[in-house]
């Protein structure tokens, strides 16, 4: 017991909190500070007894490698402890954390205790929106369980604790095999975790089973199975179809028929609600548990239709619903209300230029969404962000030198400013918004001009003739929109998306959700073409795949504002 003990002149124990298998826990006075009274923290000590000098080796550099991407998930959102320090004294290795004063779920989902379907929805979707950051990151939370989140109470944000990383480093060097032990919690932990390889999928499975505890009173351990191994809990509540639908699909036997992240559940938890009344946003309030009604305006514009020499053949008048994001010395983002539908997403066989990344062509259902009437401007990136990165500087042109943990952090940034939810576009939010409807290579029809697009005009498409190469970017709004009100979908810059790159679509969601397992490369998706790109790289359905760490003169984004009800 290390009670009365100070850690690195630093760290005074005050209690045990908690002890388990692998470690235990310590509340403690933070003697650095100097402020009184003195703030407290959590010390956590890893167990390393009966390690052989190799083994503790292999530990020290993994612990070193995974406490780190623990501090970069607490700087991600706010809603996840902070990891401050991490250290070695002699053989036994210690992270100080946040302390969250609160009460963790075995105090609010009591045995016996069943809560309505709306508290558990509402619930869901608290905790998957954290949960939401830590998979874009391509992190397993590994012990999503009701110790695990925690009802701060502060402010009542639920906030998720105690990740399962490091404790996977000490489970594969303590000699017992992975079939006899996983790292997780019996009756959260599904098969695939149980047996050493947990996914992205696998903490869909524990939040599920929180949510099916909350609804039914009985842990899950409890809870028998049929004789295909799937958790028999329907039996016990009364619940609508939708929701039963989406949580038995939560926590399928088979990890491949789940949500594969996050994302994805968070997208069919949100379809439970209500659909939004043609001119009204719901607009959840920060640190509230109430919701403004903020109504939509129009907008007019004009649609114009090419022919593969560049001419145009038509113009339509149109209009669409938006709402204006104030974000502060007079600087707005407007966000376009896209309705949600079906479409074919990929390239037909017969396309000119479309490459084997494009196949094969399938099915998606997108529900609807709000997404950005333009690229992010530099404006709008330096009142969020307080910096501007670009190389073509100009307010009114769009943010580029950014790299998709830029573009990822500046959505949480505007979520936390305006407590909605803002987030980079799936790959099939984004194709299904570029094409509005059309299925042309570009939304303008057969081929572009570079009096509509900005690009690389040396390089046509189709017969279109050569063009200007401006050899930068351009004021955004300055090409016609396409049918939905967006502007800029074809080129000036790419555009940064949330899925990981797949060299095809064999196995993409056909939900309209992310795709960000199983990938083949490291590399983030982009779409849209740029100015320094030939036109057949800017068509609806050109991918490329690009690093996320990146930055580029042409690389910038747009965000997407999820519709709750």
């Amino acid at each position: 017991m290390l009670n009365g003990a100070v850690l690195r002149n630093r760290y005074k124990i005050i209690k045990l909190l908690g002890s388990g298998g692998f470690g235990d826990t310590y509340l403690a006075e933070d003697l650095g500070i100097p402020i009184n009274p003195k703030p407290k923290c959590v010390v956590k000590r890893l167990k390393t007894q009966n390690l052989t000098d190799e083994q503790l080796e292999w530990v020290k550099n993994s612990f070193e490698q995974e406490a780190v991407t623990l501090y970069n998930l607490g700087n991600l959102h706010p809603q996840i402890p902070k990891l401050s320090e991490y250290f070695q004294v002699g053989n036994e290795f210690y992270l100080v954390q946040d302390f969250i004063d609160g009460d963790d779920f075995t105090k609010i989902i009591t045995p016996g205790k069943k809560f309505p379907e709306t508290t558990v929805i509402q619930l869901l979707a608290e905790i998957l929106e954290v949960l939401v950051v830590v998979h874009q990151q391509n992190i397993i939370h590994r012990d999503i369980n009701p110790k695990n989140i925690m009802r701060r109470r502060l402010d009542g944000k639920v906030i998720l604790i105690d990740f399962g990383a490091v404790k996977q480093i000490m489970f594969q060097n303590s000699g017992q095999t992975s079939l006899t032990m996983g790292v997780g919690t019996p009756g959260f932990m599904p098969l695939e975790q149980f047996n050493g390889r947990p996914k992205l999928a696998s903490d869909i499975y524990a939040i599920g089973m929180v949510g099916i505890q909350a609804l039914t009173g009985i842990e899950p351990h409890l809870l028998d199975d049929d004789e295909d191994g799937e958790v028999m809990w329907q039996n016990r509540v009364n619940i609508s179809d939708r929701f039963a639908q989406v949580l038995t699909k939560m926590v399928n036997r088979r990890v491949t028929q789940r949500y594969q992240n996050a994302t994805e559940a968070l997208q069919a938890i949100h379809l439970l609600n209500q659909p939004l009344a043609p001119t009204i946003l719901a607009v959840p309030i920060p640190h509230q548990n109430t919701t403004a009604a903020l109504a939509l305006k129009s907008f007019q514009f004009e649609v114009v239709t090419v022919n593969a020499t560049g001419k145009i053949t038509s113009r339509q008048n149109r209009e669409a619903k938006y709402f204006i994001e104030d974000l502060g010395n007079g600087i707005t983002l407007e966000m376009v209300q896209i309705p949600g539908g079906t479409f074919m997403m990929g390239s037909p066989a017969e396309e000119a230029g479309r490459r084997d990344n494009e196949s094969p062509q399938h099915q998606v259902t997108v529900p609807g969404f709000f997404m950005g009437k333009y690229p992010v401007t530099q404006a709008q990136y330096q009142a969020i962000m307080g910096n501007n990165p670009s190389r073509f500087k100009g307010e009114s042109k769009p943010v580029e030198q950014v790299s998709w943990d830029d573009a990822v952090e500046f959505c949480q940034k505007l979520s936390q400013k305006t407590g909605r939810t803002y987030r980079l576009p799936s790959e099939a939010e984004w194709e299904y918004a570029c094409r509005a409807g059309t299925t042309t290579p570009f939304y303008f029809g057969e081929t572009i001009t570079t009096d509509l697009v900005n690009y690389n005009g040396n390089y046509p498409y189709a017969s279109a003739p050569k063009g200007l190469y401006r050899q930068q970017t351009t004021d955004v709004g300055k090409s016609p929109p396409n049918s939905f009100g967006l502007y800029d979908m074809h080129g000036n810059i790419w555009e940064c998306c949330l899925d990981k790159y797949h060299k095809n679509y064999e196995g993409a969601p056909t939900d309209g959700s992310a795709w960000l397992s199983g990938n083949d490369s490291d590399s983030q998706l982009l779409r849209g073409g740029s100015w320094l790109y030939l036109a057949g790289y800017c068509r609806s359905t050109n991918r490329y795949g690009y690093t996320r760490v990146n930055r580029s003169a042409d690389v910038g984004f747009r965000v997407v504002a999820v519709a709750v009800a």
